[in-house]
């Protein structure tokens, strides 16, 4: 039996968000480069997030896409492709905390997983009265993948249709045989993702076509040490966090994650700590770092590190957070896609954004200040932004997306819900527009 050792150090709340923020690198504005961003700055912020989700949502732009915006600002997303879709790859598609992008040396991490999910999904799966399981149809569609790869579901549909025709509609997750099949496969880590069509479909091939010689030639992990690399990757990724948090990041079971802290703190990876107000477990990663002071700015997808665990984001910044995608319209609180604005260490607005791509503008259908967490009510002097320092930096930052998105104007948008904020960013914007103008002059 495991003995815990006390917390030898205690935070106040505003402490704890510092060392997360600084563990995500949003604590500071991001630097100033003298040209655009590199393959080098993106792998920076893989290295220190651990894993990108991902998600097909578009209607700002792709989640995978924009946490590197937040941290690096405008870059080409062709990076991103080529870093997960060309050889050597530096990223690989994974189950991970859900879909997700990980580092190739993470998805060897995750066999464990994969094996268990090929357990899992061989009950005798079937799709339209056609077993996947006990079959042929497994073999016989990653014969096509080898013969093709890579290879769409689309493509690999082609060669079955005469015997498994769709049913029903296009639309929606109605997935054909050679879909579930295919999906199946890569599940279980029989066949992955060599990387995306322009449409974001999945392009399949053989593993051994798609990772890394190093770590297709690496000895597996035992599922033990997997467990503890994945959870001091999520600690680092945190800087401080419960083992819940830690647990969640790769969606790992409670029991597994605590025997992996108590491990990587006998090592010294872990330290025990505590926050006040957090009456239960807390962990701070032994390279995490406390500033002074946070100072950076940033829009966050609903689908970012730091905000993902909707729990850890409510206690660590008092902002109790859904996405309202489908929530019907009458019922939404803040918007259909709605980001949270970070301003210094606190969560200031959220702000419900749409990309028109065709009229090429950027869409303020709501814009709201954030409510306040419970430490508010003891909180003194100016901790949290004026109306319009919040509007200001928020408009900067709208801007600034704007451009990456290769959108022209920053415009309220028609069906949005308003919000309070609204009227003094759209101030804040034309603020912006006309220094721009006069600068150019």
């Amino acid at each position: 039996m495991v003995t815990r050792v006390s917390p030898s150090e205690r935070y106040t709340l505003s402490q704890a968000r510092r060392i997360a923020l600084a563990a995500q690198g949003l604590h500071r504005p991001r630097p100033q480069r003298s040209g655009p961003a590199t393959a080098r700055h993106l792998q920076a912020v893989v290295d220190r997030v651990g894993l990108l989700q991902i998600d097909s949502v578009n209607v700002l732009a792709r989640a995978h896409l924009m946490p590197l915006f937040s941290r690096i600002g405008p870059y080409d997303p062709a990076l991103l492709d080529r870093a997960a879709g060309r050889a050597p790859r530096r990223l690989v598609e994974s189950w991970a905390h859900v879909a997700s992008y990980v580092p190739p040396s993470t998805y060897r991490l995750l066999e464990f997983r994969r094996r268990a999910d090929r357990v899992r999904l061989g009950a005798h799966p079937v799709v339209d009265g056609v077993p996947l399981r006990d079959s042929s149809v497994l073999e016989e569609v990653r014969a096509v993948v080898a013969e093709l790869g890579p290879v769409s579901s689309v493509q690999v549909h082609e060669r079955f249709e005469h015997r498994f025709p769709r049913s029903g509609s296009d639309w929606g997750w109605n997935w054909t045989v050679a879909k579930s099949a295919l999906e199946l496969m890569f599940i279980a880590g029989d066949l992955a993702v060599a990387g995306r069509t322009p449409a974001f479909e999945r392009l399949y091939d053989l593993p051994e076509r798609v990772l890394p010689a190093d770590v297709l030639a690496a000895p597996p992990p035992d599922d033990a040490g997997a467990v503890r690399e994945l959870v001091a990757i999520s600690a680092r990724a945190h800087g401080i966090g419960t083992p819940r948090c830690l647990g969640d990041y790769f969606r790992m079971g409670i029991a597994a994650t605590r025997r992996a802290i108590d491990e990587l703190v006998e090592a010294g990876t872990l330290v025990p700590a505590s926050v006040v107000g957090w009456e239960r477990e807390v962990y701070r990663h032994v390279d995490a770092a406390l500033p002074r002071r946070a100072t950076g700015a940033a829009l966050l997808s609903p689908f970012d590190p730091l905000v993902f665990e909707r729990r850890r984001l409510e206690e660590l910044f008092g902002l109790h957070y859904r996405i309202e995608i489908y929530v019907p319209a009458a019922q939404r609180r803040w918007g259909y896609y709605v980001l949270p604005f970070l301003l210094g260490d606190r969560i200031e607005a959220l702000v419900d954004l749409k990309a028109d791509r065709a009229g090429r503008r950027l869409l303020v259908q709501a814009a709201h200040r954030a409510p306040r967490g419970p430490e508010a009510a003891v909180v003194r002097g100016s901790a949290y932004a004026s109306d319009a320092e919040v509007a200001h930096a928020l408009a900067g930052e709208l801007v600034l997306m704007a451009r990456w998105l290769g959108l022209e104007r920053v415009v309220a948008g028609p069906d949005g819900l308003g919000g309070d904020l609204l009227p003094t960013l759209l101030d804040a914007l034309r603020t912006h527009v006309d220094g721009a103008a006069g600068s150019s002059e």
